[in-house]
């Protein structure tokens, strides 16, 4: 029996009942990607049009913030829990539920008269996103066992979220100057109508499995701990760092990963085993994701704020301007998948997170005000250093699972690069509001970013293992 990995959910097999796919219309593979690229653009495209969003609702930087974090904190939180939904409900009623939830809440997105509400429906799409993405790979699995035609859809898949990192900041800063910022919420209602209508007609049901014990307590101590943590640091710029609302909240965030490695040792079908956590591949491999995406979005939200807000560039220009940085992402990891196959992983993982941390470690030494050519060495180093090692590093935590609980694994790695985003941007706003002057704040920012790139590649270093894994697990290498 052949297996898929899904992006957030167990392992799911190819049902009997789907029809061969030799000729299949590749309109599954439209339809999933539709939703999947939603999901994408919505991250990348918001943070060139945040500052302007800030400005035109009178948010504080905190406010700001929150507009960015709250999606990425509920994303991180369920992405189990629609993981878990997936296999117990069938992934294409579970995904379907996301594009509609993730559709309606953009329309309030765009229809948001405040900042309250506006974050309180960012709220409402990280919920629909963390539907979206645990079925993407096992609805692609289900549409196209063949595996010529299931490699080429994978290979797709991923290519898309590349497209769609290096199209957000552009697409973003063009709505924006144009139309306004209510248009990078609105250009998602087509794309999500088309999406269930393709989904719907092209994509067969899939298996529902009863016995997929959802396991609420883990699933909350995961989300209160990535609330607690992204709260107190946004708030540490409003309130200062020894504020002891911030104290109290960044220890009440280790409390609850307390409570989640507890009850994952008493329940009777955890949603990560002991024995899995154990593993230095796979228990390592997860905090690189974290740390990476820390360094890396923390830069493009201070780097977003920093070109608008000092510089005075547009959104457009914004995007342009950031351009280097995402550009990379859709080459890169595709890149190192290949050199893998002579290489292995260790080299490529240890060699993009060092390529990474020079890059902002050159920004954070440039000075205080440096001219913007000087800026596209280091953000297109960060940029193809992170998706450089995007692809081993998602090896790694796929290859020390057992098949059983490859879908576990592969929650476990998405969850933790999602919350490593939060607080980056939470890190690196406060760090901008809390600073003597904004300057000094940026390249504290930068620093910080370098600091978590080179303790990735000491982690990889020990936890990465030298061997190359099987093509099948890096048809899926995606973003950053």
């Amino acid at each position: 029996m052949a297996f898929a990995e899904s992006a957030g959910g167990e392992p799911v097999s190819s049902p009997g009942a789907a029809p061969e796919c030799g000729r299949r219309s590749w309109a599954p593979l439209l339809a999933v990607c539709a939703g999947y690229f939603m999901v994408i653009l919505d991250v990348t495209a918001i943070n060139v049009a945040v500052p302007v969003i800030g400005r035109e609702l009178s948010a504080s930087l905190t406010g700001i913030q929150w507009i960015t974090d709250g999606y990425t904190l509920v994303f991180a939180g369920f992405l189990l829990t629609g993981g878990a939904l997936g296999d117990r409900l069938g992934n294409r009623r579970v995904f379907c539920w996301g594009v509609a939830v993730f559709t309606l809440s953009s329309a309030a997105c765009a229809l948001a008269p405040n900042t309250p509400f506006l974050v309180a429906a960012r709220l409402a799409e990280g919920l629909g996103a963390a539907l979206i993405v645990p079925g993407s790979l096992a609805l692609l699995q289900q549409a196209y066992p063949a595996s010529a035609a299931r490699s080429r859809a994978f290979g797709l898949w991923g290519s898309m979220a590349g497209t769609a990192a290096a199209a957000g900041p552009l697409l973003g800063g063009l709505l924006v100057s144009t139309l306004g910022w209510r248009w990078v919420f609105l250009v998602n209602l087509p794309v999500g109508v088309a999406c269930l209508a393709l989904t719907m007609r092209h994509v067969a049901r899939s298996p529902r499995r009863a016995a997929r014990a959802l396991d609420w307590p883990a699933q909350c101590a995961v989300l209160a701990a990535a609330a607690l943590l992204t709260a107190s640091l946004n708030e540490a710029g409003r309130r200062g760092w020894s504020d002891p609302a911030v104290l109290a909240g960044v220890a009440l965030a280790v409390l609850a990963a307390a409570a989640f490695a507890v009850r994952e040792r008493l329940a009777r079908s955890p949603v990560l085993p002991p024995s899995l956590l154990s593993s230095r591949a796979m228990s390592g491999g997860a905090v690189i994701g974290l740390l990476f995406n820390f360094g890396f979005y923390g830069m493009v939200f201070t780097a977003s704020l920093e070109f608008q807000h000092q510089r005075g560039f547009s959104a457009l220009g914004t995007g342009l301007a950031l351009f280097p940085a995402v550009a990379m992402t859709m080459f890169a990891s595709v890149l190192s998948g290949r050199l893998a196959r002579r290489t292995g992983d260790r080299p490529l993982v240890v060699s993009g997170m060092l390529l990474a941390a020079l890059g902002l470690a050159g920004w954070a030494a440039a000075g205080a005000d440096p001219a913007y050519p000087l800026l596209v060495a280091p953000m297109t180093a960060a940029g193809f250093g992170t998706s450089f090692a995007l692809t081993g590093s998602t090896a790694t935590v796929m290859g020390a699972a057992p098949a059983a609980y490859s879908g576990a694994a592969s929650a476990l790695f998405n969850t933790t690069r999602q919350i490593g985003s939060a607080t980056g941007v939470a890190l690196g706003g406060s760090l901008l509001a809390t600073a003597a002057d904004y300057t000094t704040g940026l390249r504290t920012s930068m620093a910080v970013g370098a600091l978590a790139y080179l303790a990735a590649a000491g982690l990889a270093w020990l936890c990465v293992p030298t061997s190359s894994t099987p093509a099948g697990l890096r048809k899926s290498g995606g973003r950053p």
